[in-house]
């Protein structure tokens, strides 16, 4: 079962993936597709506010955050989903998503810190859906003390649809068992 949208003027057939036996999503995944990403992060920064570094979180955010930063002339940062060798004095948080069966952690070392304090940042995902892996980023950058001037995604899924504190370009819907959208 596929789900087929509009998004950045591009349509693509999202896949149905299973949460549960009653609770479906679609698969959206900017990873091999340099068009939509591209029409993503023009469209993204269309609406953004004035800002000086991109954050988001490790993986599928990565190649967004990329190309808007490409575009924009700007920095980006990841926070990276466990520590690595090169990183020191290590923030990290914990972070429950909807697409993960696991709890999972972020973190981000003072080098990366250092990029983001004190400057005006735009954090971005691929798709928001309960707000998880967006609240444990807003958490590890409160604690590096930067001023996050909006919460973009290209998706907005389920409940957050409803959100008023985030900036998107499309809704995207739950579905049913048999491929309906949920109402």
């Amino acid at each position: 079962m596929f789900y087929e949208m509009n998004i950045a003027g591009l349509t693509r057939k999202l896949p149905l993936c299973a949460l549960s036996e009653e609770l479906y999503i679609a698969g959206f995944v900017m990873f091999s597709d340099v068009e939509l990403t591209e029409a993503c992060a023009k469209e993204l920064l269309a609406k953004a506010p004035e800002f000086d570094v991109i954050v988001t979180a490790e993986s599928k955010g990565i190649p967004l955050a990329y190309e808007m930063a490409r575009q924009s002339g700007k920095t980006y940062v990841v926070l990276r989903k466990e520590p690595k060798l090169y990183m020191v004095d290590v923030i990290r948080t914990t972070v429950d998503s909807i697409t993960t069966a696991h709890v999972q952690t972020l973190c981000i070392g003072s080098i990366e810190a250092e990029l983001i304090r004190d400057k005006k940042v735009l954090v971005v995902d691929d798709v928001i859906s309960t707000g998880g892996s967006l609240a444990s980023m807003e958490k590890i950058l409160n604690k590096v003390g930067c001023d996050i001037v909006a919460k973009m995604a290209v998706l907005a899924e389920g409940d957050a649809i409803e959100r008023d504190d985030i900036i998107y370009l499309e809704e995207l819907p739950l579905f049913n068992a048999d491929g309906t959208p949920k109402k």
